[in-house]
Order: structure tokens, then sequence, then C-alpha cells
């Protein structure tokens, strides 16, 4: 399945969009283009906003295929690099507003991480926030969204591609609350 015009756009203004350059010890450095970013193998800022409902479920959604890293694959978290002159608390309500079309809701620093894969290498900051209303995906990057049992979630990605970097994300999280 081939991404559609509307995600192809989508995702040719992602690359082109500056986000913070940090160092080993997430140091500002400046800001590049997420493409460049990507390609030289540096390190950028993101942020992963675990979002639950008042019954403890947690959403899970499946990224578009047009998507640069992990098309297709479910996630455990909104979220997203963080854009030039933003703060990491900044970026996550955005990205939860982007990707979600959730609002408002209240955001709690769980995590600031150093993850690296083949593909990315980043500086992470997660949250977790609680949500009973409405969502409203963004057709560019969300696919479809649900809520799911953590348990249900935890055997799922071990059968099922997930996102590595918010996987790690979630056991921090999970870890955390034990």
């Amino acid at each position: 399945m081939d991404a559609t015009p509307n995600e192809a756009a989508h995702r040719a203004a992602s690359d082109a969009e500056l986000i913070c350059w940090v160092d080993r010890q997430d140091n500002l450095l400046g800001h590049l283009v997420r493409s460049d970013l990507r390609q030289r193998g540096l390190i950028g800022r993101c942020t992963f906003i675990f979002l639950f409902n008042s019954a403890g479920l947690l959403c899970v959604h499946r990224r578009t295929l047009s998507k640069a890293l992990y098309p297709g694959f479910w996630d455990t978290a909104a979220g997203g690099m963080v854009a030039a002159g933003e703060s990491y608390a900044e970026s996550a309500a955005r990205e939860l507003e982007e990707e979600l079309g959730v609002a408002g809701a209240v955001l709690t620093e769980c995590d600031h991480f150093f993850f690296e894969d083949g593909d990315s290498r980043l500086w992470c900051k997660s949250y977790s926030a609680v949500w009973d209303g409405p969502l409203r995906l963004q057709p560019e990057e969300v696919m479809e969204a649900r809520f799911l049992p953590i348990e249900t979630v935890l055997l799922e990605a071990e059968q099922t591609p997930y996102c590595p970097d918010a996987q790690e994300g979630l056991r921090r999280y999970l870890a955390s609350r034990r």
C-alpha cells in the first residue's frame, strides 16, 4: 500500500522542519532540518505522550505508511521531534493535539532518557495524560487508534511491529510504577 498524495506531501513538509540538534548530554547545539539530522546520524530531541483513559487503558495508534521511520507500525505514544524554539513540554502538548486531537489534557512528566537504534538517536522526554474525550486523528500520520489494557499491548508487541523507541519509553514508564 502506497502513501496517499496528502501523506506524501506531509512527509516532505515534515522532513523539512527545523528540529533541535543536541549532544550526548542533551545540550542544545542548534537546529537542523529533520532529514539532515537523520541522514547524518546526529542526535535530536523527541517527546512521547502515553495517553490513558480513566479506566487505565492505553491509547495505541497505527502510523501511516508515509512515515519516514516505522511506517505502518503501531505506536504506544503520541509524540515527535522537538521543533526549533520549543521546550519538551511545548512539543508534547503540540504533538498530542496534532496527532490525536487532544488539547488541554494535563501532561505529567515521567522520564528523560537517551535512545539509540540503527535508525535514530534521540534524547526523549516522556509524559502521561488521562483523556476520556473523543480523539481526532491526524490522517497524514495516524491510520487508526484504540484504547487497550497494558497487558494486551505488551502481548501484541511480541507479535506485531510496534515502534521500538516508544516501547522503550513505555518499558521505562512501567518500571517506574512498580
